[in-house]
């Protein structure tokens, strides 16, 4: 750290460009100081213009060297695009923001906006540069340019070519035809982008004119702005095409980096021809060094790209949770019988992973015919309208949280706590319709394979090993919130496939195809397309899932980390086999006692974790804040106080009202 007075002798025109430049990354070193606070900073530059006030010749020096700094560095470039990502593919973005976060950057250039980030490398900078006020900024002005007319006109110059530079963004984004085509009929045909340039073209002639007319520059500045005005709404029409047919990041990206660039010409056309302009410049650079720490922050990256994404994912789950949750006695027995299908099957799925187990595969094939036979027996289950209990909460989470929107209502918080029985209700029966059939059912398949083969289903070693790994004493409670999450990341593949086959009409092309339609006949292609439609959600879900199921356990292997999976339907079956294999006797194993209380915990802990995650990146996507969570929580408490059976069984009373006789 360099002292004032050092850095007033190290002052020299003359010297190298990254000798000059160092000078100025010192000298911004030396305003931050200990960063105890931005008025200490301010007190700083306050010491520094003070100095060159008492030394013409070192005004003279820096004059010189502000000269020769924007001769030799493009500061338009630093103006219209410094904040801006260049690349719409996010993995090649994200590979740029790790090499500049891993790799030194150099003084030594020509670049302004890399000079930039490192004088500039804090948002403490955007702290201290806000608080400079008219005179300051007056004072700064004049010790950098004196009173030139040469400097005002070069600073007119660059503020120009910057507004040049960020309007020839806008109208490559606005004619771009992924946005053109999405565009809504009326402001497409108004052309508002074809115009653009010319009233650019207008605006700078008369900034330029010498003497200039107040009335006409304020008349083209006024055209101008309606105009910039009008190629933003354009573009803001797209977003409700994308709510209608799917999010894209690609098309999402260009449309936030077109209404960034307008807003950063307003902030140009300020400092240009504002009342303040010095403030107005003032304000941009703490606005670009703001700009430039989210530019270099892969947090960002992840939160700009998938915001959207996220809405339209809990958005589509909350479509599809509503159909989860049951509120009369109707709908509870509906689900218990789904539910009880969705444990028969499983108890067959029960049986083919030990025969898988039994082929003695490799890690990485054992678990991709696992990983298999799970996928295509939740499939099936989808198929056979059947549901698997803990597929539910993920799709439950969005619905809930959507609700959260309405608490301003009178009532919503007794309307919520309502809508929190029906959930817990449903998530009850689906458990208890999956556990009730999925026992007795393996254990039925274990006792016919031992009529057909004269063995059981699995030996004793591999019943001793079930009875071991699910244990409740053993890491049960680790894997099974680790395959909540992984429940929670399936319904986010689904949201992400679903959006995917929307955005591309791919349900479309399935109807009106010519090729597809010549193989399969227009009538089965329509049913097709409309099947796929329903359906396209729930295959990407119930695929991943048993992918994941069954793969991840053996990577994770293959890494030595021993991460398995604990599904609460597949775990009950397995205890059944291992059941069956001691007899009767085994009532009295302590071992049976703590697997079963190992189940206990898994499902909630299945259920829990799915629908944790899904609810908060519902509550971050429909922008759900400021919820009172105490108030929540005292009604839920109060409705288990007075109503604990309301939890798990519908009331009387929730059963719709017979129809009228005809």
């Amino acid at each position: 750290m360099r002292d004032l007075s050092t850095l007033l002798r190290e002052l020299d025109p003359q010297a190298g460009l990254a000798q000059r430049h160092l000078w100025l990354i010192w000298l911004f070193g030396w305003i931050r100081g200990d960063q105890a606070s931005p008025e200490a900073a301010l007190s700083r530059v306050q010491l520094f213009l003070d100095a060159l006030d008492a030394n013409p010749e070192l005004q003279e020096r820096l004059q010189a060297w502000w000269l020769v700094l924007a001769q030799t560095v493009d500061i338009t470039t630093l103006l219209a695009d410094f904040g801006f990502a260049p690349r719409t593919a996010f993995v090649s973005e994200l590979a740029e923001r790790l090499r500049r976060k891993l790799l030194p950057g150099t003084p030594e250039t020509t670049d302004a906006a890399e000079l930039f980030l490192l004088a500039l490398p804090t948002q403490f900078d955007a702290l201290w540069l806000a608080l400079l006020d008219a005179p300051m900024l007056g004072r700064l002005a004049h010790v950098l340019s004196g009173d030139q007319p040469a400097g005002r006109a070069q600073w007119q110059q660059i503020v120009l070519e910057a507004i040049n530079y960020c309007m020839s963004q806008i109208v490559a984004a606005g004619y771009a035809p992924e946005l053109r085509l999405r565009m809504s009929e009326p402001v497409r045909m108004a052309q508002p982008f074809h115009a653009l340039g010319a009233d650019l073209d207008a605006l700078r002639l008369e900034v330029l004119r010498q003497p200039r007319i107040d009335a006409q520059l304020q008349a083209a500045l006024q055209q101008f702005r309606e105009r910039l005005d009008a190629c933003r709404h354009a573009a803001a029409t797209v977003y409700t095409h994308l709510e209608d047919n799917g999010i894209s990041v690609g098309l999402v990206f260009r449309l936030r980096q077109l209404r960034e660039r307008v807003l950063r010409v307003r902030e140009l056309l300020d400092c240009l021809l504002s009342a303040t302009p010095a403030a107005s410049a003032a304000r941009l650079m703490a606005r670009l060094v703001t700009a430039g720490r989210e530019h270099s922050s892969i947090r960002a990256l992840i939160a700009s790209n998938s915001s959207l994404l996220a809405a339209k994912v809990a958005e589509r789950s909350a479509e599809t949770g509503e159909h989860y949750i049951t509120r009369n006695r109707r709908e509870y027995a509906a689900m218990l019988r789904q539910a009880a299908g969705g444990g028969a099957f499983m108890s067959l799925t029960t049986l083919l992973k030990f025969v898988v187990l039994s082929l003695g595969l490799s890690i990485f094939w054992g678990g991709f015919f696992a990983g298999l036979n799970y996928a295509v027996s939740f499939v099936m289950i989808q198929l056979l309208h059947w549901t698997v209990a803990t597929k539910q909460p993920a799709m439950t989470a969005p619905a809930m949280a959507a609700k959260l929107k309405e608490l301003s209502q009178p009532g919503a918080i007794e309307s919520f706590v309502d809508e929190v029985a029906h959930l817990v209700r449903s998530q009850v029966a689906a458990v208890l319709g999956n556990l009730a059939l999925v026992f007795p059912g393996a254990l039925g398949l274990s006792l016919l394979v031992w009529l057909v083969l004269g063995r059981p289903m699995i030996d004793t070693r591999e019943a001793d090993y079930v009875f071991h790994s699910l244990s409740l004493l053993g890491p049960t409670a680790l894997f099974a919130a680790f395959t909540g999450v992984l429940l929670f990341a399936s319904s986010i593949v689904a949201g992400w496939v679903e959006n995917w086959f929307v955005l591309h009409r791919l349900d479309s092309a399935l109807r009106y195809n010519p090729r597809i339609t010549a193989a399969l006949g227009s009538a089965r292609a329509a049913r097709w397309a409309a099947f796929m439609r329903k359906n396209i959600s729930g295959f990407a879900s119930n695929v991943s899932l048993g992918f994941m199921l069954g793969l991840i356990p053996a990577f994770a292997a293959f890494f030595g980390l021993g991460l398995e999976v604990r599904h609460v339907t597949l775990s009950t079956g397995q205890i059944a086999a291992a059941c069956a294999t001691y007899g009767p006797g085994v009532l009295q194993m302590p071992a049976l006692w703590w697997c079963l209380a190992g189940v206990l915990v898994t499902g909630p802990l299945n259920v829990g974790v799915s629908f944790y995650c899904a609810f908060r990146l519902a509550l971050r996507a429909h922008n759900v804040s400021g919820v009172a969570r105490a108030q929540i929580r005292a009604a839920i408490w109060a409705r288990w106080r007075h109503a604990p059976l309301s939890f798990f069984f519908p009331p009387r009373d929730a059963d719709p009202p017979p129809s009228a006789p005809a």
